[in-house]
């Protein structure tokens, strides 16, 4: 159903890389969303009223911020569309996860609104006895089968177009499905066991799973907007690429930067050898950079770091620092090595990589490897960078 739907609705559907085609993605997931949602709310809010049930009626309150949601959905992926302009030399493309943001706050709404509902109601014992009928449980599994055929359809698409914002919906109903089925459950044990009291436990263990939703998705998009490392997927593909290339001797400071579904930029820091041709070289960065936006969609700038190789003094300096670092902590990498060779001393200039799970702080390392240096030549002095990673 969904392939037919996005041949029908979508133009160049297969080209989810065009902004145009993300738009119609999420124009259509947007639409479905309201039709199912709005038609969901109608008729549960009739089956709640009419039956008195606390649960179905959060239900229905609930497809009806679902029906919301989509609405932002679609203002969302019509923002995102816009081209760079000056105040935003980046796109718009993380409005998407702005629009994944209100709908996480629109779930947690709802949740906390649904879940005092039940608890007043459990306290104060108002609860009145609910009757199954052929039509509620009609209703309900209808409900049931239709949000579970939501969750698939807008997790296609969002991964198809790579949007948090269609990824949350998806989230959101398949809770709503899962949800849904214990209101129907609710009232089947209900009618066979005339514990009423259980329609309001019900109504909380619902808005529980709907805080958790909304928690989980509120999680997910404050990731994205705060800024995260690169997946390891992405890292290796652009060293598989910078592998190619023998000029380079190694990389470091790798960092990919998200401006929304599709818009990557990613800078590092290449080693070269500082005695190579420095035009020969700049044609190499320049081919791996293309090659970067054209395999990975990610729009790169390389930084030439030039290092002394083939001497033999500072060959055996570079070795004895990375037999100190190994002993130390394993995990600590090293780059940028200089060492400036004096008369009566030899400074040695460096940067290391020092990860955030480290049982060491920067200044400790630091003190840590300088004796290290000291105890094996007394004549050389550390200059550190430390970097976090």
């Amino acid at each position: 159903m969904t392939d037919f739907l996005a041949k029908l609705f979508v133009k160049h559907y297969k080209d989810t890389e065009n902004p145009s085609v993300r738009k119609s993605y999420g124009t259509l997931s947007g639409i479905v969303g309201i039709c199912v949602n709005a038609l969901l709310s109608v008729i549960k809010l009739t089956v709640g009223f009419l039956s008195g049930s606390i649960a179905i009626t959060a239900d229905a309150l609930n497809n009806l911020s679902d029906a919301g949601s989509s609405v932002i959905t679609i203002v969302s992926f019509k923002i995102s569309a816009r081209p760079a302009d000056r105040e935003h030399p980046f796109g718009h493309a993380r409005i998407e996860y702005i629009a994944s943001l209100i709908i996480s706050f629109l779930i947690l709404l709802v949740g906390f609104e649904m879940i005092s509902d039940s608890i007043a109601s459990l306290i104060s014992f108002k609860i009145e006895d609910k009757k199954l009928s052929v039509f509620t449980t009609v209703v309900l599994s209808l409900s049931v089968i239709m949000k579970l055929w939501l969750a698939l359809f807008y997790r296609k698409i969002g991964k198809r177009i790579n949007s948090a914002a269609v990824l949350a919906s998806s989230t959101d109903s398949l809770f709503d499905a899962i949800s849904t089925f214990g209101v129907l459950a609710c009232t089947v044990i209900i009618h066979f066991t005339g514990w009423v009291f259980l329609d309001a436990v019900f109504g909380i263990v619902i808005s529980v799973f709907i805080l958790i939703a909304g928690i989980r998705i509120l999680n997910e998009t404050k990731n994205s907007l705060l800024g995260e490392a690169p997946v390891n997927e992405t890292v290796e593909k652009i060293k598989s690429i910078v592998d190619e290339y023998p000029e380079v001797l190694g990389i470091h400071d790798l960092m990919v930067h998200n401006y929304g579904p599709g818009h990557f930029i990613a800078s590092f820091h290449a080693e070269v050898d500082g005695e190579g041709d420095i035009y020969a070289l700049h044609d190499t960065i320049d081919n791996i950079e293309r090659r970067i936006n054209t395999e990975l969609n990610i729009l790169a700038t390389i930084h030439l770091d030039p290092i002394l190789i083939g001497n033999p003094i500072v060959d055996e300096l570079r070795e004895m620092l990375i037999g100190i670092m190994r002993e130390i902590s394993p995990d600590i990498s090293m780059h940028d090595f200089r060492a400036v060779i004096g008369t009566t001393h030899t400074n040695l200039i460096f940067d290391i990589v020092l990860p955030f799970e480290s049982k060491y702080t920067p200044d400790g390392i630091i003190e840590e490897i300088s004796r290290a240096v000291k105890s094996k030549n007394d004549s050389c002095y550390c200059v550190i960078t430390v970097d976090r990673g």
